[in-house]
């Protein structure tokens, strides 16, 4: 079990990766149970820009090399441990959208709580807000992804990842979150998910700092932080 250095989050399993012989599953994403209280607006649309110009077979045909990660109850509701702004973005623009998933755990209870706790042990949900406040009690979790709050930090670490500051860490959950949550504490100038460019550059140098050293996803004052 890995210990988070920026979160107050209980110890974590990493996310099993999908390998050669994973069974997909075809689901509707309007029936995936979100695992996080919030998303970076900013990604969600940008993820929606790239959506919005491919066709439901395109869509499927990415999606599939993009399989979320899901835990199943005994009553077949599935809770989805990642992926959580790429298919908000395309449920945004598609309610009846569908996306490829894989069972990385098979629960035989059929209770919410029952579901809430084992995921709460694996350290596979992330209980703060789009404040950066909490956590928040697991019952809380948002119904549905169409409900889940905006984290304007979140979609800064979105867009340092992007501009290569931040090495991607697919199997730790809430990375970026984490990262989120120790720009918090920093001082920054204000900023929203609509507006980064106030941020990016004080965000982009504490990031690529020595005192960022121990986050996983730390890649040092290379030439992507200058």
């Amino acid at each position: 079990m890995a210990r988070d250095v920026s979160l107050t989050l209980p110890p974590y399993q990493r996310i099993p990766e999908a390998g050669s012989n994973s069974e997909l599953i075809e689901v509707p994403i309007a029936k995936l149970q979100p695992t996080q209280c919030c998303v970076g607006l900013a990604e969600v649309w940008a993820r929606q820009e790239d959506f919005s110009k491919d066709s439901r077979q395109e869509r499927l045909d990415y999606l599939k090399r993009k399989p979320v990660p899901l835990v199943r109850s005994a009553a077949g509701e599935l809770w989805m441990v990642d992926r959580h702004h790429r298919l908000r973005g395309l449920h945004g623009l598609d309610p009846h959208a569908t996306a490829w998933g894989y069972v990385i755990a098979d629960l035989p209870s059929s209770k919410r709580e029952d579901m809430l706790r084992f995921l709460q042990q694996q350290g596979w949900l992330y209980l703060y807000d789009g404040r950066g406040q909490g956590p928040r009690a697991p019952e809380q979790l948002p119904p549905s992804l169409m409900d889940l709050e905006d984290d304007p930090y979140r979609s800064l670490v979105w867009k340092l990842k992007k501009e290569g500051a931040i090495k991607p860490q697919a199997q730790i959950p809430y990375h970026e979150f984490r990262w989120g949550a120790w720009l918090r504490r920093r001082p920054l100038p204000p900023f929203s998910s609509r507006r980064l460019d106030p941020a990016l550059a004080t965000a982009r140098n504490l990031v690529c700092s020595q005192a960022a050293s121990s986050i996983p996803g730390w890649k040092g004052y290379k030439r992507s932080c200058r």
